[in-house]
């Protein structure tokens, strides 16, 4: 394995990539004691109020939307919003799934807002490492016109090197009330090949992963704080995990989907 005059490895390895990876990960952390903490409230309160918290990302971001959403460990009043729903809920041909540009399209944001079925005092976590395509923008302008709280998760950087996808010329962070980055950089990939081919090895699902955790941390500390049993699924996967978490979902029927 090569390395350079630091004793630091270089090119494209695990441990390439781990060296480069954990900067950036202590680099999210650094937000715990400011924006974590103002969406955690965010999402607190809406729990509280007997909101859902609605989760949205396209392309690999809906990674962010199943650790959120569903996922062992995790809240319950907690809904994943996937573009494929247009298909499985809302009756668009499943040609639409094949096209390459459903991502940056706005025209079925609205739609796919309806069929959340969110409600009053549900909140809105919205991921994209661009913030700038289509369907991403539209969907968080219609959540602020219907006056959700919107959370967003997004690379800073990224974003600011990008022209906006949208007609309006507007981003994902300029509809939010929190804005978290997830410290992704320019074109999401960290490690360089050999020559100037390009640069490989993402890092964006993991710190949106990390990010996740460090929010449901938040709020179940807020609850537990303050004498709240704070309604959290446990693994299907040992004995009573069904039985427990489909008891507590029956709360929210109608409102949360553990399906596709």
């Amino acid at each position: 394995m090569a390395s350079d005059n630091t004793g630091e490895t270089s090119g494209v390895s695990a441990q390439a990539y781990v060296q480069t990876l954990m900067p950036i990960m202590a680099a999210v952390t650094t937000q715990i004691d400011g924006p974590i903490q103002r969406a955690a409230d965010l999402m607190t309160t809406s729990l509280r109020a007997n909101g859902v918290i609605q989760a949205f990302g396209s392309g690999h971001s809906e990674a962010l939307a199943m650790e959120i959403a569903g996922r062992a460990g995790g809240l319950i009043a907690t809904n994943r919003i996937a573009l494929r729903d247009l298909v499985l809920l809302g009756g668009e041909p499943t040609e639409l799934l094949r096209s390459a540009e459903l991502e940056r399209d706005p025209q079925y944001s609205r739609k796919l807002y309806e069929l959340s079925a969110a409600r009053e005092g549900d909140l809105f976590v919205i991921a994209s490492n661009s913030g700038v395509n289509g369907s991403i923008v539209e969907l968080a302008s219609v959540v602020k016109e219907k006056g959700h709280p919107l959370i967003a998760i997004t690379s800073l950087q990224h974003t600011g090197g990008m022209e906006s996808r949208h007609p309006s010329g507007k981003k994902l962070i300029d509809f939010a009330d929190v804005v978290l980055d997830n410290h992704a950089p320019y074109g999401d990939s960290v490690l360089d090949l050999p020559d100037g081919a390009g640069k490989v090895c993402a890092v964006s699902s993991i710190t949106a992963a990390l990010i996740a955790q460090l929010l449901v941390a938040e709020v179940l500390r807020r609850m537990t704080d303050a004498g709240e049993t704070p309604p959290v699924y446990l693994s299907a996967n040992i004995p009573g995990g069904d039985e427990h978490n489909h008891a507590l979902e029956a709360r929210y029927a109608g409102r949360i989907r553990r399906t596709a």
